[in-house]
């Protein structure tokens, strides 16, 4: 199957994985993420039937953890600015909630991913646009943690060469890390 039939289909059955519970579960899953005191954790904002990763958020921000979101521009990687729980946002050319242009950039040490899909070896489909895997590409020793529904793992997807692996992901069933050879 190719990647945008691949996409299509993981974004179907997505809409089937949806729980009202499902924030507030990975949350209980913050202490199991390493990360340095004080790191910058980017996050998202979720989209539509995006599993939602707010509640990890402000868990890891309680902990003393500085928050980032993402900011897209087209054909570029992410730039992510400081974000807080209740700080104004604008829609970006996509629709999606992003930081406001005058606020700070950040730099993470840590990034949750979006996804449609993850393997059994921490591989992701993304969307297409190759946003995350030029992100993770460009930024030195970052953490990448993918946020998904246990629902969404598949036996294996297809890989190229700038596919950017997953370090972990995290879904209702807790955190789960991927070895690196």
């Amino acid at each position: 199957m190719s990647k945008p039939d691949l996409r299509a289909a993981a974004r179907r059955h997505r809409t089937t994985l949806t729980r009202a519970d499902f924030t507030e579960t990975i949350a209980r899953f913050a202490g199991d993420i390493a990360v340095a005191p004080g790191a910058v954790v980017a996050g998202y904002f979720p989209f539509r039937d995006e599993a939602d990763p707010r509640a990890l958020m402000a868990a890891l921000a309680a902990k003393g953890h500085r928050l980032a979101l993402p900011s897209v521009e087209p054909g570029r990687p992410l730039t992510f600015r400081a974000w807080k729980m209740g700080d104004a946002m604008h829609a970006s050319a996509f629709g999606i909630p992003e930081p406001l242009p005058s606020a700070p950039e950040a730099v993470p040490d840590l990034v949750l991913v979006p996804l449609l899909a993850f393997d059994t070896t921490g591989h992701r489909l993304g969307y297409g646009g190759g946003f995350y895997d030029r992100t993770l590409a460009a930024l030195k020793d970052v953490t990448a943690i993918g946020v998904a529904y246990a629902g969404q793992e598949v036996a294996a997807l297809p890989r190229e060469a700038h596919d950017h692996p997953l370090d972990a992901v995290i879904t209702e069933n807790g955190l789960r890390r991927f070895h690196r050879t």
